[in-house]
């Protein structure tokens, strides 16, 4: 089957056929397994695949709602065609009970561990040996790294509209303090470490005290934070108006020995 020429000929119509369905459900299982995604590194740069966006719009737009029963006396409703996912013993992932959910069409790699209450949806990317904390968001087609660290309530920002946008993308061992956002495709390197309450949005410059610039997002590249920064929340003064501050998120240095004992994953936990 020639998935991709597949879901480009479905894109254009409006009426789905039963063989139509069938091509979404075996998307949506590559999706599941990690063989396809919403964007991947090829030549040491993020590309994003905007056919494989168009597979996960083409499921809400067929998708009928209907009762999804929680028990006997609760239910959610939501699209047929994107139910919780079903997750098993063979998996090889720890999902702790305690109102946690994954949305069919996200891919979650064997040693992932997840605290209740955390939410992983379509179309996300999570890579072996990555802890998701309590309060914790991982939003439509972000792409997570391994051994990732996404702490207590942090959320990284989902991206299906517009269909040409970057979605948010952490590497491997990062860690993420509490509380952070990320949005609007920020891309966080490999080894980088965000203080708790740490922002990072496009619109957003941060400023690198190490080197003495700004790092921004131009036309050809979305807002990237280098390899091992080391991140706080800060404020820079406003140039219209001195006398006033805004926010700005500050690299404060690069990691060394004492901010990875810092930030060191306990193995036992895994």
């Amino acid at each position: 089957m020639n998935l991709r020429k597949n879901i480009e000929d479905i894109w254009n119509k409006s009426l789905y056929t039963k063989a139509d369905r069938e091509v979404f459900e075996h998307f949506k299982t590559s999706l599941n397994q990690g063989k396809i995604r919403a964007a991947e590194k090829i030549d040491n740069k993020w590309q994003i695949n905007l056919w494989v966006k168009k597979g996960i719009l083409i499921g809400f737009k067929m998708g009928i709602i209907v009762e999804m029963p929680l028990s006997e006396s609760k239910s959610f409703f939501d699209k047929d065609t994107y139910p919780e996912r079903k997750i098993g013993l063979e998996h090889n992932i720890r999902l702790v009970s305690g109102g946690s959910s994954i949305r069919d069409g996200a891919y979650v790699a064997p040693s992932v561990i997840m605290m209740p209450p955390m939410y992983i949806n379509v179309g996300a990317y999570v890579d072996a040996g990555t802890m998701i904390d309590s309060h914790a968001l991982v939003g439509s087609c972000a792409q997570v790294g391994k051994n990732v660290h996404l702490s207590a309530a942090s959320q990284l920002g989902g991206v299906l509209e517009p269909i040409g946008a970057n979605p948010v993308i952490i590497e491997d061992d990062v860690f993420i303090g509490g509380n952070c956002g990320i949005y609007e495709g920020v891309i966080v390197q490999t080894g980088a470490i965000l203080a708790a309450g740490v922002i990072l949005t496009a619109g957003i410059p941060v400023f690198d005290s190490v080197h003495n610039r700004f790092i921004r997002k131009s036309e050809e590249q979305p807002l990237t934070i280098p390899e091992n920064a080391v991140i706080i929340s800060g404020t820079r003064p406003l140039r219209s108006n001195p006398e006033y501050s805004v926010y700005c998120p500050i690299i404060v240095k690069y990691r060394d020995k004492n901010s990875d004992i810092a930030v060191t994953l306990e193995q036992a936990l895994r």
